[in-house]
């Protein structure tokens, strides 16, 4: 909530390291010095009612005004001189003009509770800065490379355009490349979202971050390590952060107007007083003047209003990174949702077999789980899942790009994509699977084929609800995906959602987001580290916590702890709550400073009646902020689908 920006320190410049960042809130600098600024103030107004040693209490609340002013009052006259002004400026002068008319302990207590948001603000962009570093541990340490005929291990910021990189199975991809031999399963749900690994060869594109399956690859790299798509999302990320951190808290874009206007007003009535009346009076008239424009109750009612409605929000499984997100979440019109982890469960199942050839479905499963007995394949897990008892085929050997080929009983069993095997009679059910959305594997014994199994990452039971419940509410629903049209449209259409984008990369879902922005407010829900760019460049970014990698979570501004989507319905709704009993608090201060300013200028409340009045205002507006920490409704087994 400090001056045009979301925290009251300096952003660090671009390559800046940041030292030191807080990992627990007593960490954080500000908030110690709120909590000693607070003991302070506390020991002094009780040393002062108890004892009353005038000269003590002063001291002491005199050291707590300092205190607490150190952790706002600096940037905010660094701001000042650059000519960027918001709530900071208005508490400091507030602060000021109380100290000159001896109401220390009153600016004591303004710089006390304002040092308290500034460093929560500071805290949380701490924890988003931590979660670019999760990114970057998907690159490996080293990677192997073919020089002068040669293997050599080298690190990936010595790969150079045109390398030729040899990736062993299991392997991380250090940089982005074009296979030029080898085929190979590629598990690329960090990159792209896909549910399943994707089947990779001669002349496909691999990307850095993905992890290699069962072949032996050779890739040609084609962007340094400094380029390549991990390093393209840490600068979209980087570059929308600061973009965010730039913007202004709602209490600012209040501020700036009314800080000039009320500083202009007190010189004028002290100018014009002293020239038409005893200088002594309108000048002591004009710093009343500027006490009773002090905004006690909008810098104490917001963070508030925050705090409670923070704290509600996480007893439902909703963590809300501060104040600007809960702004963001109530005023989002628009949700574009990512697919895999968000509206699927990411746990592939068996939705279909067909069968031909006189075989029956439990033979098809019991033949395909023989293969798959030993693999870790997300494919494997599926079909063993689905099988009722296994038998593990011998001499099981991976094709790879292919499929699997292994002996039992004497019979040869293969099991793979269609195309390796030819769907033969099966061939239009297996491309209706397909367009469904599935993966299809064929099932083939002693060279006949006797079946065909298809595999889907499925809709989450709650899904199709939820989507229901936001466009209900007036929402704008959108899906973003990395999986294909055919996948992507089934989904879609079984989810009710009409607008689909697929095939998208990271970078493709963060230029989406921002054309979605500029017809409303945008919430980006995801999951993954191909999700973290969209995530930043939304104005409002949330992460599907329990699935979501540390970089999702961080990156976002609101991280789902649970799995049930219908968090997301009951965040908004929250949110909304909360957003409106921040305007009737804003709009109350607001009140408060149109009547108290005139009252102060023609004398009729004196300084004393001021405060008063300031704090009779301030415990209004606390006990309707009090209001926001509602807990929201609980998910019960009762909403189950």
């Amino acid at each position: 909530m400090s001056d045009a920006c979301g925290c009251g320190h300096d952003q660090p410049a671009d390559g800046d390291e940041v030292e030191h960042e807080p990992e627990r809130l007593w960490q954080v600098a500000e908030l110690r010095a709120a909590a000693l600024a607070g003991v302070l103030l506390l020991a002094g107004y009780v040393v002062g009612w108890t004892h009353g040693s005038r000269p003590v209490e002063l001291v002491m609340v005199s050291t707590a005004l300092a205190v607490g002013a150190w952790t706002f009052v600096p940037s905010t006259l660094r701001r000042l001189v650059r000519g960027r002004i918001g709530v900071g400026t208005l508490m400091t002068i507030a602060a000021v003009g109380a100290v000159i008319l001896g109401e220390v302990g009153e600016a004591a207590t303004l710089a006390f509770l304002f040092s308290i948001s500034e460093g929560l603000e500071e805290y949380a962009l701490a924890r988003t800065r931590r979660g670019l570093r999760a990114l970057l541990s998907l690159v490996p340490a080293q990677a192997t490379i073919i020089r002068d005929g040669a293997e050599i291990v080298v690190t990936p910021t010595e790969l150079r355009v045109g390398d030729q990189m040899l990736v062993k199975p299991g392997e991380r991809i250090a940089t982005d490349g074009i296979i030029g031999e080898g085929r190979s399963a590629i598990d690329v749900s960090a990159i792209t979202g896909e549910s399943v690994p994707i089947e990779a060869g001669p002349g496909d594109e691999v990307f850095a971050g993905s992890i290699n399956g069962a072949g032996v690859l050779s890739i040609e790299v084609t962007t340094t390590a400094e380029d390549n798509s991990l390093a393209r999302i840490v600068r979209i990320v980087e570059a929308e952060q600061a973009r965010r951190g730039a913007s202004q808290r709602l209490a600012d874009r209040i501020a700036q107007p009314l800080v000039p206007a009320i500083m202009i007003a007190a010189a004028m009535i002290a100018a014009v007083g002293s020239v038409f009346g005893d200088p002594a009076l309108w000048s002591e008239r004009a710093l009343v003047v500027l006490v009773a424009a002090s905004p006690c109750a909008l810098a104490i009612s917001v963070p508030v209003t925050v705090v409670a409605a923070i704290g509600a929000a996480s007893r439902l499984g909703v963590l809300v990174k501060g104040g600007a997100a809960l702004e963001a979440l109530g005023a989002i019109r628009g949700v574009a949702l990512d697919k895999t982890g968000t509206l699927t469960a990411n746990q592939p199942t068996v939705i279909e077999i067909a069968t031909t050839n006189g075989a029956t479905r439990d033979q098809i499963l019991d033949a395909a789980a023989a293969l798959e007995a030993r693999s870790e394949h997300p494919l494997a897990q599926a079909v063993l899942a689905a099988a009722d008892q296994v038998t593990p085929a011998d001499d099981v050997q991976a094709v790879p790009g292919a499929g699997l080929i292994g002996h039992r009983d004497g019979h040869t069993i293969r099991l793979g994509r269609p195309g390796w095997i030819n769907a033969g009679s099966l061939a239009a059910q297996v491309d209706r699977m397909q367009q469904a959305g599935a993966t299809a594997m064929l099932v083939e014994d002693n060279e006949t084929l006797i079946g065909a199994i298809a595999v889907r990452d499925e809709l989450r039971p709650e899904a199709r609800d939820v989507i229901e419940a936001l466009r209900r509410d007036g929402y704008q629903v959108a899906m973003l995906t990395g999986d294909n049209h055919a996948t992507a449209a089934a989904l879609a259409t079984q989810a009710g959602i009409d607008v689909v984008y697929a095939e998208l990369r990271p970078e493709d879902k963060a230029a989406l987001i921002t054309q979605l922005r500029t017809q409303h407010p945008t919430a980006m829900v995801g999951d993954g580290v191909n999700d973290a760019p969209a995530l930043a460049t939304a104005d409002l970014g949330i992460a599907m916590g329990a699935m979501g990698t540390d970089v999702a979570i961080e990156t976002a501004d609101v991280a789902l702890m649970g799995e049930d989507l219908r968090h997301l319905t009951h965040a908004f709704s929250h949110a909304r709550r909360a957003r409106r009993i921040m305007w009737q608090n804003i709009g109350l201060s607001l009140a408060l400073i149109s009547a108290l300013i005139p009252l102060a200028l023609f004398g009729v409340l004196g300084l004393a009646a001021v405060v008063l009045v300031h704090e009779l205002a301030e415990v209004i507006v606390i006990a309707n902020g009090v209001r926001a920490g509602r807990a929201p409704v609980r998910l019960t087994s009762a909403d189950g689908p």
